[in-house]
This record gives structure tokens, sequence and C-alpha cells, in this order.
């Protein structure tokens, strides 16, 4: 018998390799997800302009950040944008100041996805060859209200699923910013279809139970995190980049060690023993961000 749910990952058609460089933006979950990346010595940039929890902000920060990252990850937490009444802005963070002097709104799938869009494009203008995955956040927010909270999550999903199956309509100057062409899901085109990772559906569905979460009961726990991060690995990550993982992890369990005494001879003799690893592990991988 079986006792839980199983969630499919789809193949998202790439594979990251060893010290790839990588950009999260997005929620909190992003900056969990980027982290363990950056854990593991990749080169990763990890919401650079602070956590962004919405389509429209993501898109803010891709017009900021480079386009040197190959493999991008797009985290949506929610649907609901706050406007700056004074000029209509939509901002991405209220830096504490009066409620009374923004406007909330909530986003339609149209909408969400055309801001996803309008990323994908720019992002592929920096670099044609990036790829993209999309995810959607499991964090519920309570301040919305459980039933709210899961509509802007249903918004969400709908937006992704339009993103990521070419459905979505492109705006003239992300047409001509592509060479004229609307994105095409052959392998081989720069607008290849958007992977989407469902981090959502394996907290939701496949985990399933409140030990999973912080004492909050609202955000995935470490646990739970570290399993997300297993199950990512298991698809996306390329066999030369789980060797180059396993051939990390001792050092780094050594490079953690807590030593009774720091000063003592033998700690001294391992600890140079451990960085000579650490520098031939750097020389076999050049991008190695340690």
């Amino acid at each position: 018998m079986e006792f839980r749910t199983i969630v499919d990952i789809p193949d998202p058609g790439f594979r990251i390799e060893p010290c790839e460089e990588m950009l999260f933006v997005g929620s909190c979950f992003a900056t969990e997800i980027g982290r363990r990346f950056q854990e593991e010595g990749f080169p990763v940039a990890v919401n650079p302009f602070g956590t962004m929890y919405n389509p429209a902000s993501i898109l803010h920060t891709i017009q900021r950040v480079g386009g040197g990252a190959k493999t991008v990850f797009l985290t949506l937490g929610t649907n609901h944008v706050y406007h700056l009444k004074e000029t209509g802005e939509i901002v991405d963070n209220c830096e504490k100041r009066p409620q009374s002097l923004f406007a909330e709104e909530e986003l339609s799938v149209e909408t969400c996805a055309d801001y996803l869009q309008q990323a994908i494009a720019l992002l592929r203008e920096k670099n044609p060859d990036v790829r993209i995955v999309l995810t959607v956040s499991p964090i519920r927010y309570r301040k919305y209200g459980y039933h709210a909270s899961q509509l802007s999550k249903a918004t969400l999903l709908l937006a992704a699923d339009l993103v990521c199956n070419g459905q979505t309509r492109t705006d003239t100057d992300s047409i001509n910013r592509m060479g004229g062409q609307t994105c095409q899901k052959s392998p081989d085109s720069p607008c290849q279809s958007v992977a989407y990772f469902p981090a959502y559906e394996i907290v939701n569905d496949e985990l399933r139970d409140y030990r999973f979460y912080k004492p909050d009961m609202l955000h995935p726990s470490d646990q739970a995190v570290e399993y997300i991060w297993q199950r990512l690995s298991e698809t996306y990550l390329s066999d030369e980049a789980k060797a180059f993982i396993q051939e990390w992890a001792p050092l780094k369990a050594a490079l953690n060690h807590k030593p009774f005494d720091a000063e003592s001879e033998e700690y001294k003799a391992f600890m140079h023993k451990t960085m000579l690893k650490v520098e031939a592990l750097k020389k076999k991988y050049p991008t190695f961000a340690f």
C-alpha cells in the first residue's frame, strides 16, 4: 500500500552544471533554495535587491540585474501588490511607511503572466541562452485569510502554467526585443519553454503534514526545505554537478567542524590539509564559490 503521493517533477530539458552561475529572485522560499546552492559552492545571487513577493516586483529586480546568470529561478509568492497613492507606482517594499499611503491590488492571472513574460524577455535580451525556472512558494499568507491565500496561489499557478505553455500575450516591445518572434517550444530556440518546478505541490500534496512546517505553521521547516532541495537535485543537477557536491561534502563538513582547541597543533595541521584540498577543488572547478 502507498501511504503518500509522490509529485512528478517534469524534466526541464537541461541540467545545471558544477558551479554554474545562477540567480534566484522572488519570495523568501527563493532565498531558502538559493542559499542551499550557495552552501554547495555555486556562484549564486539571491534577491540582490531584497525579497520580491509578486510578479511585478520580480520584474523590477530583473530590470536592475546584470545578465551573467546561466539559470534563473523566479519564485512567486503572491499576486497582491501595493501602489503608492501619490504616484500610482507598484512598490517592492513599503519601508515601514504608513499603510494609508498605499492602495492594495490583486493582479489577474493574465497580468501576472504578462509581468513574468516581460521579465523573461529581458533576461533573454541579456543572455539568449539563459534557462528560466518558475516556482510558486508554498508559504501561506495568514494576513489575507487562508481562503484568500489559496486564491492568490491559484492565480500564480495559473499564470505560471500560461507562461510555461507559451500562451501569454507578449507586448510589442518584448516581441521587437526578440527579433519579431513570439515564444516557440523548440528546445533549440532562444524562446524555448520555461520550466516549472513544483515546490508548492511537493509541500502541499507530498509532504502534507504540519510536522514539515516551522512553529508558525506557515513556513516549510528546514527538513522540508532539505527534502525539496533533494528532489530538485535529482532532476535538475547534471551527473557532474552531483559528483562535485559529493567531493565538496567532506570538505564542507571539515570546515564547519567546531574544535575543542582551535590553537592545537593537531587542529592546525587538520585545517592546513583541508585547505589544500579546497584549493585543489578550486583548480578543478574555477567558478567554485568558496
